[in-house]
């Protein structure tokens, strides 16, 4: 799905790209975040300018997605398992920072309060997965990454757009997805990494916000 929103860098080009696969372009530059091949075909994609990559899981790291978006001069920021991954990345632990273009990208904890792999075993364990706040001058996109509502996703406020999971046992319930976008309250809501959606429940429970699929 395709939408536009106005930021101060300009026309912000929204792409969801299935799973957690999206795309942004704004200013002449295109942002991948978590491109996955099993649910788009990048052959014909536009090339990347910056892949953010929020952890190493097999459908957020995906080889042969990057080998048809990926360019000389193709920058990567990912979590620090992707120091394995990369020769060249800008490797953030949760609650670091960085600059990519005059666009400030920090880097906030995604992780499992109750979904465990086994028992005192998360599938996604707390200081290792990443979200990314990116800050284009004051407006804020909030990518979540595989995570449940946690303590530190409380905290986040003045969020312009939000991409939220929901899918058990991996990230949210459809009780927990809208208790974190009530918390978080952006103005316009991506959920994605969903297996299934009810939009109009979805829009009853969270009157206020924009909710795009």
């Amino acid at each position: 799905m395709k939408s536009n929103c106005d930021t101060p860098f300009g026309d912000l080009e929204i792409n969801t790209l299935g799973h957690a696969g999206l795309l942004l372009r704004v200013d002449g530059r295109n942002i991948y975040a978590d491109p996955y091949s099993e649910v788009c075909d990048f052959s014909g994609m536009p090339k990347a300018d910056l892949v953010l990559i929020t952890h190493d899981h097999y459908d957020h790291y995906d080889p042969a997605a990057l080998r048809h978006i990926v360019k000389p001069g193709t920058s990567y920021i990912g979590n620090m398992a992707c120091r394995e991954l990369f020769d060249d990345v800008t490797c953030l632990k949760n609650g670091e920072m960085t600059s990519w273009r005059g666009m400030k990208i920090k880097a906030v904890p995604a992780y499992n309060t109750t979904g465990m792999r086994a028992p005192g075993e998360p599938f996604h364990p707390k200081g290792e997965g990443n979200g990314y706040v990116l800050c284009l001058d004051d407006f804020k996109i909030y990518i979540a990454g595989d995570t449940e509502l946690t303590d530190e996703m409380r905290a986040l406020t003045g969020m312009d757009i939000a991409f939220l999971p929901k899918n058990l046992p991996y990230t949210m319930s459809d009780a927990m997805f809208v208790e974190a976008a009530r918390a978080i309250n952006p103005r316009i809501l991506y959920p994605y990494h969903y297996f299934e959606i009810d939009k109009k429940a979805l829009e009853m429970e969270l009157p206020g916000i924009e909710l795009r699929l």
